[in-house]
């Protein structure tokens, strides 16, 4: 196994060229784990971490772009206000010295629906900036999963950043496991609204082959939200929207029976997430949203 250490975002995306089937390292904390485990022996390991740039953030008017190497221990400490999503997914990701090294970047490139932020990047609507030396381009999240622990990104290309719309609304996440942290979720949820929009977004994790939306949950709560005035009016979500809503949010999953739960039991837990975060993010939106939303 060789060692690349570029100096310069210029020199990694070279090496990168040269070396397609290179296999970035920042912190380390996913792909570290396969090595030492002779689950992945990768002919060359690029290392990112004299990189500075990776490991900085920019908040602007309306988003945020995050280094790919920002540390989850940073996106909580500062970065609470503008992505509260991100912040509590950040809280639950393993131990605080893996959040001391680990960022976003590691778990977009390493795409496994078990990643802990990423439930919260679909709910937030982000993007991905990925580059190489023919250029650099911007990726959907909707669109960055391919696959079982696959992503959209070319051979030759590396991820730059992530840039998230700052929050207009409340955001929640949660995930299922047998302690908050340090475990990998049995499944994972995150809720997003957009009062800006009229909109709202989710994020499903661990609970099919890729992180997922619960579109359906989404466009059903959207036209009930519209119809019934709720944005306009502050009201209190009913019970039975609250219930078609989680159950809607379950039927998005696509889950398998493995060591850490069973399939029904991903579905359920779900569904108890979708509709506890609707009635928290709800509930805030009533008492502070509204008013931050009006002063827009």
């Amino acid at each position: 196994m060789d060692f690349l250490r570029p100096a310069s975002w210029e020199e990694a995306l070279a090496a990168k060229a040269e070396h397609p089937t290179a296999v970035p390292i920042a912190g380390g904390t996913d792909v570290m784990v396969e090595i030492n485990f002779d689950h992945r022996r990768p002919e060359y390991l690029l290392d990112l971490n004299r990189i500075g740039e990776l490991s900085t953030w920019t908040v602007g008017e309306e988003t945020v772009e995050l280094g790919a190497s920002v540390p989850y221990t940073h996106i909580m400490e500062h970065l609470r206000a503008e992505l509260p999503g991100l912040a509590l997914a950040s809280h639950t990701v393993a131990s605080p010295q893996i959040r001391n090294r680990g960022g976003v970047g590691g778990n977009l490139g390493t795409a496994s629906p078990a990643g802990d932020a990423h439930p919260a990047l679909l709910a937030a609507g982000a993007e991905v900036e990925v580059e190489s030396v023919r250029g650099s381009r911007r990726i959907p999240i909707d669109a960055f999963y391919t696959g079982v622990k696959r992503n959209a990104l070319a051979a030759d290309e590396l991820i730059r950043s992530v840039h998230i719309k700052k929050a207009d609304g409340p955001q929640q996440y949660s995930k299922v496991g047998t302690r908050n942290a340090m475990v990998i979720a049995v499944c994972a949820f995150g809720l997003a609204l957009h009062p800006a929009t009229r909109t709202v977004r989710t994020g499903i994790g661990s609970a099919a082959p890729t992180p997922v939306r619960a579109r359906t949950a989404e466009e059903f709560l959207n036209a009930a939200l519209a119809e019934g005035g709720f944005w306009e009016s502050g009201r209190i979500i009913t019970p039975s929207i609250a219930r078609e809503f989680a159950t809607l949010a379950a039927g998005a999953c696509n889950p398998i029976d493995d060591v850490r739960g069973t399939a029904r039991y991903r579905r359920h837990a779900v569904a108890v997430m979708a509709r506890r975060q609707l009635g928290w993010t709800w509930e805030q939106y009533r008492g502070t949203g509204r008013a931050l939303e009006g002063a827009a």
